[in-house]
């Protein structure tokens, strides 16, 4: 493992994605629990994407337009589907003071379905990971599964971090009926706008 990979993990886990901006959600509508729980799901959603990029099962979804085609379109409608319950202030992503007490079952769902449904991931994963793997290296497969927990404690870390910060400003936003509102509708158009991104992207 090298300081390039690091720093690139670093990047790639901190820029703002579906994940980020749920954990965010979660941290604002549920407070510091149900952030935690939201950035614990939202790492196990990437874990079949890191496996089929290890196992090669990526190759497969790059190759099929089919696959990749079928997940993609899910993702999309899934992503749309917490836009609107999130403009509408339904479901657990409500920024209600009663809101705290949302199942853990239910957010944990929800975040792993978030990155699941998301067939990039395991393009990204299967172009990412091997670049950092040794061409000599006697065991390629056990890197490359190495290389993926760090990752992924890299990612659960910084979106638990992220949505910390939206837990401690939680009743600034609670206690005002127009930031809950434009705060609401901010984070229905960042997942319709991720849902079209999603939905224009290639293989």
């Amino acid at each position: 493992m090298t300081l390039e990979f690091v720093l690139t993990s670093l990047v790639i886990a901190a820029s703002p994605g579906t994940g980020a901006i749920y954990t965010v959600a979660a941290g604002l509508s549920g407070g510091p629990r149900a952030s935690l729980v939201a950035a614990l799901g939202c790492t196990f959603g990437i874990v079949p994407h890191m496996l089929a990029a290890i196992s090669g099962l990526a190759a497969l979804m790059y190759t099929s337009a089919l696959a990749f085609h079928m997940l993609k379109y899910v993702g999309v409608a899934y992503l749309l589907y917490m836009a609107w319950t999130m403009f509408k202030n339904r479901g657990i992503l409500n920024l209600n003071d009663e809101s705290s007490g949302k199942s853990v079952r239910e957010v944990i769902v929800s975040a792993i379905l978030i990155n699941l449904l998301n067939p990039k991931l395991s393009i990204f994963f299967f172009a990412f990971l091997p670049q950092f793997v040794r061409p000599d290296d006697v065991a390629p497969m056990r890197s490359m599964l190495v290389l993926s927990l760090v990752f992924m404690a890299m990612t659960f870390v910084t979106f638990a971090a992220y949505g910390a910060f939206a837990a401690t400003v939680r009743q600034h936003v609670i206690s005002s009926v127009s930031v809950q509102g434009w705060m609401r509708r901010g984070f229905a158009a960042s997942f319709a706008g991720l849902a079209a991104q999603l939905a224009f992207t290639q293989r």
